[in-house]
């Protein structure tokens, strides 16, 4: 008498193996843009317009030093940092009392607050350009840092007050109750309390909000030049009336996109535990 063929086991062996391949081809499939600027970045110009597209040759490092000789990389690298850690800061600053105050001490207005918050988002930042324009240029803030940093905390301050206040409505209440009955003051709760348990979502929250700032170019290119122009700027500068310089700007480019990929590397867990906060009760 023959054995019964163990079909479930096979037919579940295959779907993993086809879910496994899947998932690896749309990883291949968003990652390639990035693989090929990476690699044109150490192209020749005739190279990097060469058709069909070259994948063995020598590389070279002159990209990277015409970027640094022509452009001054490290002023604008330094104006990125300034604006999205400053902006960042400015705004959990802000965010962190507003979430904390909805998300323990809500009002029957709370939530059109949260939801007007949220519209504000909707609005596409070219219809509020004249008016900020016309204000920085009043208060003499063009082509300034200053300007920068307010702006993009504006900008993201809506986002961080959302994920903030969904973090903060995932801690039990009980718990700051718990330390107002000990007698722990406002200040105490936040510090001993409140801060170690939603510590990852203000990470993941600040972290989101950086990069957001970091890769932020509508504002950079109307409202700065030379002095207060970020890495967006820099990379925008690439592209003149007289054509594209593919591995020139492909270098630049790459310059640009590496601290932040650095930093969110090895703050990915931190990242990960904010976004997951809360989905396991």
């Amino acid at each position: 008498m023959s054995k019964p063929v163990r079909t479930g086991k096979y037919d579940w062996n295959m779907r993993l193996v086809s879910r496994t391949l899947l998932a690896w081809a749309i990883t291949f499939i968003i990652f390639f843009p990035l693989l090929f600027m990476f690699v044109t970045a150490f192209k020749t110009e005739l190279q990097a317009i060469a058709v069909p597209s070259v994948w063995v040759f020598t590389p070279t490092w002159e990209n990277f030093a015409l970027v640094q000789e022509r452009s001054g990389y490290f002023d604008y690298a330094w104006n990125s940092v300034i604006t999205s850690v400053g902006s960042t800061i400015l705004g959990l600053l802000i965010a962190v009392p507003a979430a904390y105050s909805m998300a323990f001490s809500p009002t029957r207005r709370t939530k059109d607050i949260l939801m007007w918050m949220l519209s504000t988002k909707m609005m596409p930042a070219v219809g509020a350009l004249l008016p900020i324009y016309v204000l920085c240029q009043k208060f003499g803030l063009l082509d300034n840092v200053i300007s920068l940093i307010i702006i993009f905390t504006m900008m993201n301050l809506p986002i961080m007050v959302w994920m903030l206040y969904s973090n903060f409505k995932d801690i039990p209440i009980e718990i700051l109750e718990a330390a107002r009955m000990d007698g722990a003051s406002l200040s105490e709760e936040f510090r001993h309390v409140l801060l170690p348990l939603a510590m990852g979502g203000m990470a993941s929250t600040g972290l989101l909000c950086l990069v957001l700032s970091w890769n932020e170019a509508f504002w950079v290119l109307n409202l700065t030049a030379a002095n207060a122009g970020t890495l967006a700027s820099l990379v925008a500068s690439y592209s003149s009336p007289e054509g594209l310089f593919w591995a020139k700007l492909s270098a630049v480019s790459v310059l640009a996109i590496a601290p932040i990929v650095v930093f969110g590397w090895f703050s990915q867990k931190q990242l990960v535990q904010g976004l997951t906060f809360g989905a396991v009760k």
